[in-house]
């Protein structure tokens, strides 16, 4: 008997099977054949082809570079600094612009700094002592402005103080900014200029509109009805969700996305690119490291030839332009693979059907027995003698 089971085994590797038709009047299973067919021919028309634009070959690789101006000035008048004028070589960094830049909205100033000893402020740690041994000579406070001198400067009869530090005296103030110092800084223009390039299709854009008339950067205004590359300040602030004012006070940081989806098989004039803005920093949560800002000092000499400086503490908006993109243009290939991708699912709608057919339905052993046939070679030899010994009988 093993030896049988084997034999059939080896002999069934050997078995052909070819399709064979057969029509089952079924209004059931041909209605639900007809939807999967109607339901994948409209998803390769509607989705695949028209919305995905599967016919096309496709180029992601981008190539881009951004140039930014800022314009605007703003008037200020403070104890520290008295009445100034700022421009953009004051209130942009970097001055060339590039595509992450920062405008300043608000400053805290320490005029006049010079390497001497003073007292360290309060509120860093380990700079309050109680007596000369708290302060070790020549130990770095990794928090604070200086290294300790070795002294424990008193106020008073008060039991504790501060160590003296050899430093940028005076220190800068740890005072908080509560109102933004360049107000005006919300009529302030950024020009962004894009230069794209899809190296697949050698295909390169630029942002600006095409336009002769040389007036058109100075008076246009981007909005989302037009592609004029001029923003205001205080609206791309706004369109990211934020106000200006808040924003202005401690900094934050604004996202400006440029998206280019150009299809090259329609003119290049219709490929523009579309701008979408939003808040990077968390400002949903307020805390100690809430905002944006840096230092930056500028440096001078007395008549004596001693070095002194201006420290700036510099809160601002720091914004980044992102730039991303696809191309796509019609091919062969894609089409060839995505009408064969069609047709494949044609035939998985196929075999959907015959699974209702011979397992689910009521009638299954009856158009299961009708779908498959087993043809033995002896029973067609036999049916062929039959035949023809009918044949003679009929002669």
């Amino acid at each position: 008997m093993e030896r049988a089971g084997w034999r059939g085994f080896c002999l069934s590797l050997f078995d052909y099977k070819t399709i064979k038709y057969v029509v089952a009047k079924n209004k059931k299973v041909g209605l639900l054949h007809r939807t999967l067919q109607i339901s994948i021919l409209a998803y390769l028309v509607l989705w695949v082809f028209l919305v995905k634009k599967g016919y096309q070959d496709v180029d992601t690789s981008l190539q881009s570079a951004v140039v930014t101006k800022v314009k605007g000035v703003a008037f200020t008048n403070t104890s520290e600094l008295g009445e100034r004028l700022w421009d953009v070589s004051d209130y942009v960094i970097p001055s060339q612009g590039e595509n992450v830049f920062f405008v300043i909205t608000n400053l805290i100033v320490t005029p006049n700094q010079r390497q001497d000893t003073c007292a360290e402020r309060e509120d860093i740690p380990d700079s309050t002592c109680s007596k000369d041994s708290d302060c070790y000579p020549g130990q770095a406070i990794a928090t604070g402005h200086g290294v300790k001198t070795g002294r424990c400067l008193l106020e008073g009869n008060s039991a504790t103080g501060t160590c003296e530090i050899f430093a940028w005296c005076p220190v800068e103030s740890g005072v908080r900014p509560e109102k933004p110092l360049l107000k005006e800084a919300e009529e302030f223009t950024i020009y962004i200029k894009n230069y794209i390039r899809f190296p697949k299709f050698n295909f390169s854009k630029s942002n600006v509109p095409n336009v002769k008339d040389k007036q058109f950067l100075k008076s246009c205004r981007f909005s989302p009805k037009n592609n004029c590359p001029v923003f205001r300040l205080g609206s791309v602030v706004r369109w990211a969700g934020s106000s200006f004012q808040d924003i202005a006070v401690e900094g934050g940081v604004i996202g400006i996305q440029i998206e280019w989806n150009c299809d090259l098989d329609k003119a290049a004039s219709v490929c523009t690119p579309q701008y979408s803005f939003s808040r990077l920093d968390n400002r949903m949560v307020k805390s100690v490291s809430s905002g944006y800002n840096f230092r930056f000092a500028k440096y001078y000499r007395d008549a004596a030839g001693v070095e002194f400086r201006t420290l700036i503490k510099a809160y601002g908006i720091r914004f980044d332009v992102i730039v991303n993109g696809k191309a796509g243009k019609f091919s062969i290939i894609p089409t060839i693979i995505n009408v064969g991708s069609g047709l494949a699912l044609m035939g998985v709608g196929s075999f959907f059907c015959d699974l209702m057919l011979i397992y689910f339905i009521k009638k299954r052993e009856f158009y299961r027995n009708k779908k498959f046939e087993e043809v033995r070679v002896k029973e067609s030899r036999d049916l062929e003698a039959k035949d023809k010994d009918e044949e003679e009988e009929e002669d």
